[in-house]
């Protein structure tokens, strides 16, 4: 691929290897139905083997050159989960919903904090600053799962706002804990390198909050489908390239967005046109953050590393269980939850550099690798994880999985049918 690539333009090359991922995307995921598996496994599995550490068939600099896809994605993503915070829904849920937050997100970071200090003897900035990254969870590939199954419910609606609030309660633990261990050791990380992101957050999230509102006037009843999804987009890019900005993630501002306009207007036709249009998009940022995961830091998790993943798994269950125990949810939703709240990725790698810069060279340099490999892991089995958790309380009936790949198996049919007529 080096080699062909030398020769040909960078518009061909970019052509040729969205065709590619796309098409590997879409193979892959006949083999992982056929397993049971959520989509996004596939497409993430898919990203590995086209990726630079397998078969290498992406050029490195596309890939690096390509992070801007995960930004338009996740906007998406958030605004289709917006339409799930109803208001009527949240007043059902709310003080629920803090409490399990708050419970799932502390206790995983607690014990992440306190097994590796007292286990391993290891120095007590490095375990506080691991043990508040250790909070945050990556809703990206569960939101996916559950579109996908079209999950629908009580324990759906509960997933849903944890893990939009659950990031929110990360930044605010790293920056305690930064600050704590900045103060204690003098690293080289000013206070506004701690508290900035907390600004920023708080100004996407207005940025949403008005957008939404803007989105609202706009779609007048005389508006037409294409006016409608343009305006949509060109509003859903304008956010993410605002936080891109300042780099912070977009799934927060994107979620109130869509919030916002739900409960202004009671539109669902409208996520429904966003739905559709979707898919290759989606596709394309799962695969190529698939082709960014080098397999060969598994090699360097280490113990501590190890260590590190299932403690943190733990302390989500445990505390997801314990939240919904005192929040009287329903069994299922008590059984079930924590095992939906494992994927880890983009705010627990963005902290992890920098808890980098605020450590000493080898204990930074440690943080970020068990960092990176383990979120490798947890992006693996995150999706087929959230989709027991959603077939066992009952989010998604036996029916719609048995729909699903009857589907697919009438597209795989199909082409073959229309070439012998």
């Amino acid at each position: 691929m080096g080699y062909l690539a030398s020769h040909l333009n960078d518009t061909t090359i970019i052509l040729i290897s969205l065709s590619i991922i796309l098409l590997a995307g879409f193979l892959v995921t006949r083999i992982t139905k056929l397993l049971k598996l959520p989509n996004v496994t596939g497409y993430i599995i898919a990203g590995v083997l086209i990726g630079p550490y397998v078969l290498n068939l992406i050029p490195h600099e596309m890939v690096d050159n390509m992070s801007f896809i995960s930004d338009i994605a996740l906007a998406f993503i958030a605004f289709g989960v917006g339409r799930f915070f109803k208001k009527e829904a949240f007043q059902e849920t709310g003080f629920g919903v803090i409490t399990v937050t708050l419970l799932e997100s502390l206790l995983a970071g607690v014990l992440v904090t306190l097994s590796l200090y007292f286990l391993f003897r290891l120095d007590w900035s490095f375990c506080l600053l691991l043990g508040a990254i250790a909070t945050a969870t990556a809703p990206a590939s569960t939101m996916v799962t559950i579109r996908q199954y079209h999950a629908r419910g009580n324990f759906v609606n509960i997933l849903l706002q944890v893990a939009a609030f659950d990031d929110a309660v990360c930044l605010i633990v790293f920056s305690v804990a930064a600050i704590v261990v900045n103060a204690s050791a003098g690293a080289n990380v000013s206070a506004s390198d701690v508290l900035m992101p907390m600004v920023y957050n708080a100004g996407a999230l207005v940025l949403g909050f008005i957008s939404g509102i803007i989105l609202g006037k706009l779609m007048t009843p005389k508006r037409s489908e294409d006016n409608r999804l343009i305006l949509t987009i060109s509003l859903l890019l304008g956010i993410a390239g605002l936080c891109a900005a300042v780099d912070v993630s977009p799934l927060l501002s994107c979620m109130l967005f869509g919030t916002t306009y739900i409960n202004m207007t009671k539109d669902k036709e409208l996520y429904k046109q966003v739905e559709r249009f979707t898919p290759p998009i989606l596709s394309i940022f799962f695969v190529v953050s698939g082709m960014s995961l080098d397999i060969s830091s598994f090699g360097t998790l280490g113990i501590v590393g190890i260590s590190y993943f299932i403690i943190r798994i733990a302390g989500k269950y445990l505390g997801a269980y314990l939240g919904c125990l005192i929040a009287k949810t329903t069994k299922e939703v008590r059984n079930y939850l924590g095992l939906a709240l494992i994927p880890q990725a983009g705010v627990a790698i963005g902290l992890a550099f920098l808890g980098k810069r605020i450590l000493l060279d080898n204990m930074g340099n440690m943080l970020l690798t068990i960092i990176l490999s383990s979120s490798v892991l947890y992006e693996l089995i995150g999706p087929a994880c959230a989709k027991i958790a959603l077939i066992r309380s009952g989010a998604i009936k036996k029916n719609k999985i048995a729909i699903e790949t009857e589907k697919d198996e009438q597209q795989i049919e199909s082409p073959m049918k229309s070439k012998t007529c």
